[in-house]
């Protein structure tokens, strides 16, 4: 199930905190429940998607995005993500999750998270590529970032960021179309 109940403490606690510029950091802390371990008592790889919402979506309202999706009636939609998992997180063990915007592009905006342990370890980092949607499909960032008063120019793609672009672009779409059956 998702998890409702956290994602609205979550807005609850950040609903006073100061706004953030686009790329600004927004820090939350969280605990692996008993819900969202797997058999081998760790943080499950698909909860850990879930639960970076936890994060994602307060970032969305410091930087003034939800705001905007109300106003025009828009969505948000994740178009692709990349994780690398690193350390185990095990039940009832506390996270700090940083969360920003990285890069945006004529397209998409590009997000990325990470889980830190307690030691200072990170457990796990996320790159998102995420799309703002309204009647006519996708919503160009600019147009999105001007109905936010924002006026940030882009930044330069970092080059892992850019060469993961890159990557993307060549996977095949459909895909398996060679798979024999």
């Amino acid at each position: 199930m998702y998890p409702f109940l956290r994602l609205f403490w979550q807005l609850f606690i950040t609903r006073n905190l100061p706004r953030l510029p686009l790329t600004g950091t927004h820090v939350s802390h969280h605990f692996c429940m008993p819900w969202d371990i797997d058999l081998w008592r760790e943080l499950n790889n698909g909860r850990t998607l879930t639960i970076y919402d936890l994060g994602r979506i307060p970032l969305a309202g410091r930087v003034g995005l939800i705001s905007a999706l109300r106003r025009n009636r828009w969505g948000l939609a994740i178009a692709g993500a990349s994780v690398r998992y690193r350390r185990r997180i095990r039940m009832f063990e506390k996270i700090e999750m940083r969360s920003r915007a990285v890069f945006w592009d004529e397209r998409f905006f590009y997000i990325e998270q990470s889980m830190w342990k307690a030691n200072g370890d990170c457990a796990n980092h996320i790159i998102y590529r995420a799309a703002v949607t309204g009647r006519e499909g996708i919503m160009v960032p600019d147009d999105v970032m001007a109905t936010m008063e924002n006026q940030e120019a882009a930044p330069e793609a970092p080059e892992w960021v850019a060469a993961w672009i890159k990557a993307d672009t060549l996977r095949p779409w459909p895909p398996m179309q060679d798979a024999q059956e």
